[in-house]
């Protein structure tokens, strides 16, 4: 019997109501999957009885790679890789529909890395169907002028549309987490602000809620100089603070620092 290793933060889903639930949100049907984390492959058995035209699988661990590689054979092309450090746009030419019970202790990196990876022309992916800590997901769809409004709301929702699918109690995992889930939806947007190096979102947005409840003139003043002139462009009161700013003012303001910097 496997058992979950928590050096890995293994939880697996083992609720048939929402492993169908998960299914539902996407056509699976002649399309490519990836799934990201398949674990013991409760979620693989149903992806596959949607019949995908192909289902690609990455697995860190290697006892659960060995099973599912055993399990499914030819039916899936199984990758034993650290998802970090995986390639997931030289899987195919295609764009993939993508299925992840993400180890909460990565899955914000993972969701970050693959944002900041993507390219102007094209998206590798048509949808993402992820789950997260409920903490976290909060965070991903937060608003601004909310107290979970951050960097994180800030980079995803730069080039994703995102909407919470459904939360996901402990007692749907085993073991069971300590805990709440969530799983959300995002597909690409079609429309959002050039930005030539997307981790200067990341900066931006790091400079600013560097201390969230002091008023936005001081880490202003540390990237641009107090420059008045982008303060009339952009319609920015230095008396707000980091959260009462927009999705939008943020992209601007990360433009303005990709011009200083040209």
């Amino acid at each position: 019997m496997i058992r979950a290793k928590k050096s890995l933060g293994q939880n697996f889903l083992v609720d048939q109501n929402i492993i169908q639930k998960i299914i539902g949100t996407a056509d699976i049907e002649g399309k490519e999957i990836l799934e990201v984390g398949p674990g013991t492959g409760n979620l693989t058995n149903e992806i596959l009885k949607a019949n995908p035209k192909k289902l690609y699988l990455i697995e860190k661990d290697n006892e659960l790679s060995i099973s599912l590689k055993n399990k499914y054979n030819d039916k899936i092309s199984l990758y034993n890789e650290d998802i970090l450090n995986f390639n997931t746009q030289s899987l195919s030419k295609n764009k993939l529909t993508v299925f992840g019970n993400l180890p909460y202790n990565i899955s914000t990196e993972i969701l970050c890395n693959w944002i900041i990876n993507l390219t102007d022309e094209n998206c590798w992916f048509e949808e993402l169907i992820l789950m997260f800590q409920k903490e976290v997901a909060d965070r991903i769809i937060a608003n601004y002028n909310t107290s979970a409004y951050g960097r994180l709301a800030i980079l995803a929702n730069w080039r994703l549309n995102i909407k919470k699918v459904c939360d996901i109690s402990p007692e749907c995992f085993s073991p069971k987490p300590k805990v709440d889930s969530s799983l959300l939806y995002f597909v690409p947007k079609n429309n959002f602000v050039r930005i030539k190096d997307p981790k200067n979102i990341e900066k931006i947005s790091r400079v600013f809620f560097s201390q969230r409840r002091k008023m936005l003139k001081k880490p202003y003043n540390q990237i641009f100089n107090g420059d008045q002139k982008i303060l009339d462009t952009l319609k920015i009161d230095l008396n707000l603070r980091p959260q009462n700013l927009n999705f939008d003012t943020y992209y601007q303001l990360t433009c303005e620092y990709e011009k200083l910097r040209s």
